[in-house]
């Protein structure tokens, strides 16, 4: 067996996260011949729910969870860490204003950045799907000067992923017929889902799905499908977004397809005018341990008002916690 690589999870006993460790400890995300120890971070008030996940992840007798280490300090849970997922961030409730979210939010991030910074192995992935996950990782970006930008990413894979699934559903095909369907922006209902370059099966998707499908039934598809499966289920996307997890970390890891490419947050260089230094979802390709933003595309004027909606948002979420990041 190869030697055990370590694996930290914020949030651990929450939603996503009891979705997401039994997958890890499958090997769906290394593979199966890869050992992992998994290092659990959580508030003190849920140590003994993440106990109950424990025995749970123990009983599944899998053979390549190496050890499980359970802690409320991340100096713990980040030492000398090789993959991060930041899953843990306060939920809205109601009363709250999404300001006081940012701020709230905030400070854990800033926190966990620090802790990153000190500890954790220098060429450590840390994705951020805790919400307001733009934010969230700029503050630790911020946070981790010793780390470098390209440490971090923050999640718009599920966005991606419900993107592909609208549009095989509505072409007949399935989601593998499916490529370069590409996010923009800030992981909220302004996200901007985009279909002028994805192609099916070969061909130019929006030919096939018209325009009119596109901007009023596509994009606010995608933009409110969180809504739709709260309203639905009555709880949060829980298992779409740990699968969406380890597809943003495998694409990371092991690069993406030839002639492909997938979305994910990133420290914006200035590409197609989005204000360099904002975390924004962008197309990229991933080669060796380089993500690389796409470029080149054509822009046209609906496009670029969606972008720039988006740079907006985010500049002002970036503003509202500016002491911190």
């Amino acid at each position: 067996m190869k030697t055990p690589v370590y694996i930290a999870v914020t949030g651990a006993a929450g939603q996503i996260s009891y979705s997401l460790l039994f997958r890890l400890a499958a090997g769906l995300f290394l593979g199966p011949d890869q050992p992992i120890v998994l290092r659990l971070l959580e508030v003190p008030q849920a140590m003994k729910a993440l106990q109950g996940v424990v025995m749970e992840l123990n009983d599944c007798a899998s053979s390549l969870l190496h050890r499980i280490e359970i802690t409320d300090d991340p100096r713990v849970a980040f030492k000398n860490v090789d993959y991060v997922f930041l899953i843990g961030a306060k939920p809205r409730t109601a009363g709250m204003e999404r300001k006081d979210l940012l701020t709230v939010n905030a400070q854990i991030f800033a926190e966990q950045g620090r802790a990153l910074n000190e500890v954790a192995s220098r060429k450590v992935k840390v994705l951020i799907t805790g919400n307001p996950a733009n934010t969230n990782a700029l503050i630790a970006i911020k946070n981790a000067p010793d780390l470098t930008p390209e440490n971090f990413t923050c999640m718009s894979r599920l966005d991606h992923n419900r993107g592909i699934s609208q549009l095989a559903e509505k072409c007949g095909v399935f989601a593998s017929d499916i490529k370069n369907m590409a996010v923009w922006g800030n992981h909220s209902a302004s996200q901007y889902p985009d279909l002028h370059y994805a192609k099916v099966k070969g061909q130019d998707a929006l030919p096939l799905v018209g325009e009119d499908w596109f901007k009023n039934v596509f994009i606010p598809t995608v933009q409110q499908r969180g809504t739709e499966i709260i309203n639905a289920r009555g709880q949060s996307s829980a298992a779409s977004a740990a699968n969406a997890a380890i597809d943003h970390m495998k694409s990371w890891v092991f690069g993406t397809a030839d002639g492909d490419w997938v979305s994910m947050g990133v420290l914006s260089d200035g590409s197609y005018g989005i204000e360099a230094g904002l975390v924004y979802s962008f197309p990229v390709t991933v080669v060796g341990d380089a993500i690389n933003i796409v470029k080149g595309l054509d822009i046209n004027e609906f496009s670029l008002q969606h972008l720039r909606q988006n740079e907006l948002e985010l500049r002002q979420e970036r503003d509202e916690v500016r002491s911190l990041c």
